[in-house]
């Protein structure tokens, strides 16, 4: 019974063990995976403030171009947006910009933005190192992440932004209970943030040993690793348990650590408890012993299931378990965590979702920017958008794809950002050679955008969608199956709204005329599936042209001043809209 006794109390032992373990694994991970979040979405941001200044300055930012209102404003906006943005600054290629914020750059931050520069002249993104700015109650900790601003090759200038680390310390101070210290380095072993003010940012913690197997280790890991250790402050040595965890997006570590005797409390209370109930098995009886031997296995089981339902993503796990002892403290201390821990992932959702909403609103103020030159178009990108998406969800198209429809759409005529307005806002038909410079705006749309790696699957139907089925379309005189479905969507929905809508060389059609005309260059010119599906969607009674491009009577039309265009128009000759 002895034996029977210690081999119980031994099992339970590690349970609770790896228990601890666990815990601090499932934090290190959490709060790793929160950086990385914040990170990857401060670089999208970048990346959308950087093609917001392209297209606002036509990618011309030399000399004083730069010190536009239009780029101020979109400069002023993006540090506004978020209050973990303290700073920010676009520069040119000369070194010379503007800048907004709520902090004044000292030295420290001034050699960084150094740094930052000479590494977007590279082409290469820059993340900097910890800095404290301010001082007494109004210092704070800071970050300068910047990225490169480039059109075909060509380095045009900087966008870097200061970003306030006061939301990591509130999160590490979030998970510092229990005598759990998290704390944050880089990769050289320094200080990024901490719980305690007892430590200071850019700190050397090399002295500390989980922070040394790390430096050996963790950098080549990805997954979390935990040490036992000991921790030495002047005479006195504390037993440690600690664990670390790699940021993927940044050379830096997550480190909780705990002393050794707070983590394993439980398991001295447990064993108190199996040796007190194995003399008492000893003396009653061997039924006794086994079944106090389940009271305590049982616990310890229900413990150890939800912390793997834990580890496996089921964060709305709770511990059903009451008890006075450690155990049952521990399995509260659980059940706190699976709640934070639901939280951050609920957030991080949010955080996406908001990510998400900045793309979208970057990407309708690009085709607002375009709508805002051509007063003949304006409104032209939402129209198309609407029509696209319907037509893509009319041919039980995934949604997925849709989505990439809803923004190719709407970034169809980007293009014409670069086209001249004495071209663009002609009143009359363009002449040959007009018409050759406006067709150069999906070739230009698609060089604005493809620098954007997020807008990689749009681009086809930025490009393409004045291509025919027939070869007889631009900018490439594709032919049939060699384009794309994107594309072809997003032709037909083009074409409606063009044959729908007053023009400099034709009136407006009804919906009905203009879904003749689309008809008779059906699989000629437009791809038969998307001219059945907007047909279908018509008839349904799905899309209202709104009142103020519908065609005049024809008592009222005035005759066409350029009645080749409009012969054109009538043949499904559509000019670029």
């Amino acid at each position: 019974m002895y034996f029977y006794s210690e081999r119980v109390e031994s099992i339970n032992r590690e349970r609770l063990i790896t228990n601890e373990r666990l815990l601090q694994n499932t934090v290190t991970r959490s709060l790793a995976d929160d950086i990385a979040q914040h990170q990857q979405s401060l670089r999208l941001m970048l990346a959308n403030l950087s093609s917001a200044v392209q297209v606002a300055s036509g990618n011309d930012i030399n000399a004083d171009h730069v010190q536009a209102p239009e780029l101020r404003a979109l400069l002023e906006t993006f540090v506004s947006s978020s209050s973990d943005l303290a700073y920010a600054t676009l520069l040119n290629s000369e070194a010379k910009g503007i800048s907004a914020g709520r902090i004044a750059p000292d030295e420290f931050l001034q050699r960084e933005m150094e740094h930052a520069y000479n590494a977007a002249r590279e082409g290469r993104a820059y993340s900097g190192e910890a800095l404290v700015v301010g001082s007494g109650k109004s210092s704070r900790t800071v970050m300068l992440v910047s990225a490169p601003i480039m059109y075909a090759g060509r380095f045009l200038g900087m966008i870097a932004a200061v970003e306030d680390m006061q939301f990591l310390i509130r999160r590490l101070q979030e998970v510092s209970r229990g005598g759990l210290t998290p704390y944050v380095i880089d990769g050289r072993g320094r200080l990024v943030a901490a719980a305690s003010s007892d430590y200071a940012t850019g700190q050397d913690m090399t002295n500390l040993e989980i922070v040394r197997a790390f430096e050996q280790d963790g950098k080549t890991q990805f997954v979390a690793a935990t040490h036992e250790f000991d921790l030495t402050d002047g005479k006195k040595n504390t037993a440690m348990l600690g664990t670390y965890c790699r940021v993927n997006t940044l050379d830096w570590a997550v480190i909780v650590q705990k002393p050794r005797n707070e983590a394993y409390r439980g398991v001295y209370e447990m064993q108190r408890t199996a040796r007190l109930l194995a003399l008492l098995a000893v003396l009653l009886s061997i039924g006794i012993s086994i079944f106090a031997a389940r009271r305590i296995t049982n616990p310890l089981e229900v413990l150890t299931e939800s912390s793997r339902a834990i580890a496996r993503g089921d964060f709305s796990q709770r511990v059903q378990l009451k008890s006075r002892t450690e155990i049952g403290e521990l399995a509260e201390t659980f059940n706190v965590m699976s709640e934070e821990l639901e939280q951050y992932v609920e957030d991080l959702k949010r955080a996406a979702n908001e990510n998400r909403d900045l793309f979208m609103g970057s990407i309708q103020m690009l085709a607002g920017a375009v709508d805002e030159k051509d007063p003949y178009t304006r409104g032209h990108s939402d129209r198309v958008t609407r029509y696209s998406v319907m037509i893509a969800r009319e041919m039980k198209l995934e949604e997925e794809f849709v989505e990439i429809v809803r923004i190719s759409a709407q970034l169809h005529d980007v293009g014409k950002i670069g086209i001249e307005d004495r071209i663009l806002k002609k009143p009359g038909a363009l002449t040959p050679e007009e018409f050759d410079v406006m067709k150069t705006h999906t070739s230009k749309g698609a060089n604005i955008l493809r620098p954007v790696a997020h807008l990689k699957d749009m681009i086809p139907g930025i490009e393409l969608h004045h291509e025919s089925l027939d070869g007889r379309g631009y900018p490439h005189g594709l032919k049939s199956d060699q384009i794309p479905l994107l594309p072809r969507i997003i032709a037909v929905a083009d074409t409606f709204d063009a044959l729908t809508t007053n023009r400099p060389y034709q009136q407006a059609r009804s919906g009905a005329d203009a879904l003749k005309v689309i008809h008779t260059l059906s699989g000629k010119r437009l791809d038969p599936t998307a001219v059945v599906a907007l047909n279908a969607i018509y008839d349904r009674g799905e899309i209202r042209i709104p009142q103020q491009i519908m065609p005049m009577p024809v008592a009222a039309c005035a005759e066409i001043a350029q009645p080749e265009a409009f012969r054109a128009a009538a043949a499904g000759e559509v000019a670029p809209a």
